[in-house]
């Protein structure tokens, strides 16, 4: 079926240091964290590093279908060498 993210979704998670999000394939979901490392965040706040993530969704989503597709694991981290 492939991935795809119905859900805008995303959530700052303080102890992990990360974005969390979640992509679906068919019927199976597929959780995803991101790095704050790796968001140009202006602000190192909740709401700067969710500005961030927002800013760059394409590329983040782009990164997590091209992992999801070499691998089909149920979840993920991306980092910024992913980005690039």
């Amino acid at each position: 079926m492939g991935l795809n993210f119905p859900n805008s979704k995303r959530s700052y998670d303080e102890d992990g240091d990360c974005i969390r999000f979640v992509g679906h394939d068919g019927p199976f979901q597929v959780s995803f964290s991101i790095a704050v490392a790796a968001l140009r965040a202006d602000h190192k706040t909740e709401q700067g590093y969710l500005s961030a993530f927002d800013a760059a969704l394409q590329r983040i989503r782009g990164a997590a279908t091209k992992m999801y597709g070499r691998t089909r694991k149920n979840h993920y981290r991306l980092f910024a060498a992913d980005l690039s």
